[in-house]
């Protein structure tokens, strides 16, 4: 049995948005498992009400405030201690929730990730991770993207490492090929960074910590033709992160949508898994869908019962 939290007062359109995902991902769930939504009981029963859903089918626990968009995500924190986020998070490191997911505040999600949840032993920063679907219909994940605008090479090693086991044991790829992006395929192409990290890289798959098949430019992360891990720093993750989210927005507009391009859409995707924390965290986009926050639960739930983070332990122990 998994009991998965949700911020039910987390997005632009909380709470109708976010109970609304929760009803959808309950239909996919197993009975055993349990959503747990967190925030104004009051309003997230209306939700259910207007909705036609029992109460019961739920797990709620009242909060009396929220951390805003626009709130310090630290500050906000350490002071709102009543908030869904506050309150989610430390039921998770109770251990009474299995997995905790928002769509809310993302520094006040990676202040509680880091805070509360807290790094693996080892680990030297965590990364978000985001997976999509390449033009061959495989999944290609991408990291960091965002958390760590600068990183060390050793940083950016840890990150193939742990890009390796996302792919392999909640994706389900088979001895996933990891690459570093960079600006040619030639070992010697790149900054001073990306050269240190590539002979990091190259010395850690001779040792058979992963698959490194070496540069990866991108023009071919798409392609799903040269990698399955695509490893970089957040500041660069970020800008191909939105770049995809913008093509994407740009060819639904024109009518030019297809199994690839849907493959794109961020709903699909519903959350980013913060990798590299002692639990299971998952960050949704603040304009999330009753269709996002489904796929967002779904994939909080994927990651518990794949042992997402026993297996991070057991590579950094």
């Amino acid at each position: 049995m998994s009991r998965i939290g949700i911020d039910a007062f987390g997005g632009d359109n909380a709470p109708e948005v976010v109970v609304k995902g929760a009803i959808l991902a309950l239909e996919r769930i197993g009975a055993d498992d349990r959503i747990v939504l967190f925030g104004d009981q009051q309003a997230i029963v209306r939700v259910l009400e207007a909705e036609g859903r029992s109460v019961e089918n739920f797990d709620i626990v009242h909060t009396s405030e929220c951390i805003e968009m626009g709130d310090h995500p630290t500050d906000s924190f350490r002071h709102k201690r009543d908030s869904s986020i506050v309150v989610g998070f430390n039921h998770l490191a109770e251990g009474s929730i299995d997995a905790f997911a928002g769509a809310g505040s993302t520094g006040a999600m990676m202040v509680g990730a880091m805070m509360v949840a807290k790094p693996l032993s080892g680990v030297l920063r965590p990364a978000i991770a985001i997976s999509i679907a390449a033009v061959n219909g495989q999944p290609v994940t991408i990291l960091d993207i965002g958390i760590n605008v600068d990183c060390r090479p050793e940083v950016l090693e840890q990150y193939a490492v742990i890009g390796s086991v996302y792919a392999s044991e909640v994706l389900g790829v088979e001895n996933p090929r990891v690459a570093l992006l960079n600006i040619g395929q030639e070992g010697s192409k790149g900054n001073a960074q990306a050269k240190v990290t590539y002979s990091l890289m190259a010395e850690a798959a001779a040792q058979g910590r992963y698959n490194f098949v070496g540069n990866v430019e991108s023009s071919h992360i798409l392609t799903g033709d040269v990698a399955d891990v695509v490893v970089c720093d957040g500041f660069v993750g970020n800008i191909v992160l939105k770049l995809i989210e913008g093509l994407y927005a740009i060819n639904a507009q024109q009518g030019l949508v297809n199994d690839f391009w849907q493959g794109l859409n961020y709903e699909h995707t519903g959350g980013t898994t913060v990798l590299g924390v002692d639990k299971v965290v998952t960050i949704g986009h603040g304009k999330s869908t009753p269709e996002a926050v489904k796929n967002m639960i779904l994939s909080a739930r994927h990651s518990v019962k794949t042992g997402l983070v026993e297996k991070l332990r057991e590579k950094f122990w």
